[in-house]
């Protein structure tokens, strides 16, 4: 029966049986058990629904029953449910194991036989009300009290937490929903800080399996705030949880989170998450979308230039069925207008691909850099296993947690693939990489801003220094000061070393991982032709512009930049010409190009290339065609 249940959720929501209001996506609004307490009041619901409803279409809504130790009364709940249902909208639970989440996301202490125990009522008091709920993001533990620090022993806090969060999901949450209601689906909502999961007891071996399915924190807010959550996450973290088991990531989660760096922040959160292909997204939450209102301070210097988030269309009255309008207040018409725009063409494109890089679960080192380098324009595609079919696997310091690593590395090597590792990972693990190139990095930095023949960056980077063994490795991309052109010394950006019938490449990492996007436009073209065998397809040009591909030929590039940029589109296919799917337009290639780089590795293959310009902090939708 638990696999006819898999399969079931998996055809109803993979298949399109899913889609509502909207051809390609579900929109859901999650309700904290503060505001679901206060919907004991018919007229306050009746009027805050009525005011986010006008605004987005949406299909389901969660109903909380616990957060802070508040938990909301049956009669309100039952009332809350049948008021939605009443008006064809799916109703689901939701619980957020926090005690005070004011205070440092103060969370449940599952050591504690009476926080455990309470856990499990929690549980059952969901499951008895609805037969599909949702855990929000808090379900970790940060309490280090006295009963923790004894349970744990010898084992590291890692190996405590995952251990005891697992168990506490198991039979906790799990086994306790499903004795009261054998039918509930529970889903665990993961967050979008993942490469510290392990840390806080977040356990992505065994979660993913034991749960009926899993959500993704897609929210990416200020990048400029303590998490550091570069907007490329989004899609990113997304994909990575879809191939942790693939058909049970059923949906993105974006608050409203970084609106104050303008309506578009916000507006670019969404339509990422459905670029990742998200069967359903959910809106944190119903307070937001009530009292987040728009204000002319969100409104950013470049509207009016034709951006793919237009403030003007937002502000206008929205028609209802009745013929009636009704003014944008809040944030859910930015919502409601962005859905609209991408649902026009989403379901056009195909499944996402990328460049296959590998983490280890439970691996630390570079954190999130790979978002980093979907901001270059690098599309990012994470898998917890060594991908074995791939021409170019990209390997990042976390790899270091693989004791089988470099029998991997060698594989890949002699099937004539080739490995690109980063400066993190040969510092790492120097003695096992000299199995394959004897190469170093060492604790040396030095400050660059002249690539030679590939430019100067604006300002000066500070990067590790990397060595090697003179003719044994080649400098595809060098980098120095004094100028490096006649200068005194120069150091590798991009480092090859043959094995095999396969290439090794070291990418230099900047110790500030944000100094990537000062580096030079040939510098990233480089990078970019280095990585991208395996998609044919790439761009040139300056960085924060991100390409997202599909395996149906189909293409998105995205510009997070305040300015209109131009980029080329490379193809290593004979493409007479990409079609805009949005408007229609064709672009014909301007020009072949014969691929002779050092990192061509001798194959002269013919390429085309088309000149694309896209608006400040938009998008553009193409697919490629063969013939005219």
């Amino acid at each position: 029966m638990k696999k006819i249940g898999y399969l079931f959720i998996f055809l109803w929501i993979g298949l399109g049986v899913y889609a509502g209001n909207y051809k390609s996506f579900k929109v859901s609004v999650y309700t904290r058990a503060y505001e679901v307490a206060k919907m004991k009041d018919m007229h306050w619901l009746d009027s805050t629904w009525t005011a986010i409803s006008a605004q987005v279409k949406v299909d389901r809504i969660y109903l909380e029953t616990h957060r802070d130790l508040l938990i909301v009364p049956d009669k309100t709940i039952e009332q809350a449910k049948k008021y939605f249902q009443d008006r064809g909208i799916e109703v689901a639970g939701g619980i957020t194991y926090t005690i005070n989440e004011s205070n440092n996301f103060q969370t449940f202490c599952y050591t504690n036989p009476k926080n455990r125990e309470k856990v499990k009522e929690i549980a059952e008091y969901t499951a008895k009300h609805f037969d599909q709920f949702i855990l929000d993001d808090f379900f970790f533990t940060n309490c280090k009290c006295d009963l923790c620090i004894k349970a744990k022993g010898d084992m590291s806090w890692t190996e405590y937490r995952t251990k005891l969060m697992t168990e506490a999901g198991q039979d906790l949450v799990i086994n306790a929903a499903k004795k009261v209601n054998p039918e509930v689906k529970i889903i665990i909502k993961y967050p979008n800080w993942y490469d510290h999961f392990q840390g806080l007891g977040f356990d992505l071996v065994h979660g993913p399996k034991i749960f009926d399915g899993i959500w993704t924190g897609t929210e990416t807010r200020d990048p400029s705030s303590t998490q550091h959550l570069q907007q490329y996450l989004g899609y990113n973290i997304f994909r990575y949880f879809d191939n942790l088991r693939p058909g049970f990531n059923f949906g993105g989660w974006v608050d409203g989170g970084g609106v104050q760096m303008g309506m578009d922040r916000y507006a670019e959160q969404l339509w990422i998450t459905l670029f990742a292909k998200a069967p359903e997204i959910v809106l944190f939450d119903y307070r937001q979308l009530l009292n987040t209102k728009i204000r002319e301070s969100y409104r950013t210097p470049w509207q009016g230039e034709g951006t793919s988030f237009d403030w003007d269309t937002m502000i206008k009255p929205v028609k209802q069925k009745d013929g009636s309008t009704v003014v944008s207040t809040t944030i859910a018409r930015a919502a409601g207008v962005t859905f609209d725009a991408v649902d026009q063409f989403l379901g056009k494109l195909g499944k996402p691909v990328g460049i296959k890089s590998y983490k280890p679960y439970y691996s630390l080192g570079e954190d999130f850099l790979p978002n980093y380098l979907g901001m270059i324009g690098l599309p990012m595609d994470m898998h917890p296993e060594f991908p074995m079919d791939q021409k170019v696997v990209l390997l990042t310091e976390q790899a270091k947690y693989d004791p089988d690593i470099i029998s991997k590395i060698e594989g890949q090597l002699k099937r004539g693939g080739d490995v690109v590792i980063t400066s993190g990972l040969l510092k790492a693990i120097p003695e096992k990489i000299a199995d394959i190139a004897e190469l170093r990095c060492s604790d040396l930095k030095v400050i660059v801003n002249d690539f030679g023949r590939d430019g100067k960056s604006a300002k000066e980077i500070l990067i590790p220094q990397v060595a090697y063994l003179t003719n044994d490795a080649w400098e595809v991309v060098s980098a120095g000061n004094n100028p490096l052109k006649d200068g005194v010394i120069g150091y590798p950006m991009m480092l090859r070393a043959k094995y095999s019938i396969g290439n090794l490449y070291v990418m230099t990492i900047p110790d500030s991982f944000g100094d990537l996007y000062e580096l030079p436009a040939l510098v990233l073209d480089e990078f970019r032709r280095i990585l991208s065998r395996d998609l044919g397809i790439r761009i040139e040009g300056p960085s924060k512009v991100s390409l997202y591909v599909y395996d149906n030929g189909t293409f998105i590039v995205e510009s997070f930049r305040d300015n209109p940029v131009t980029i080329q589109v490379v193809t290593n296919e004979q493409v007479n010409f990409i079609r805009d799917i949005i408007n229609d337009s064709i672009i014909r290639f301007h020009a072949d190009i014969k691929d002779e780089s050092p990192s061509s590795r001798g194959e002269v293959k013919p390429t085309r290339s088309f000149e694309v310009t896209i608006m400040p902090h938009s998008y553009r939708v193409f697919k490629k065609s063969w013939s005219d």
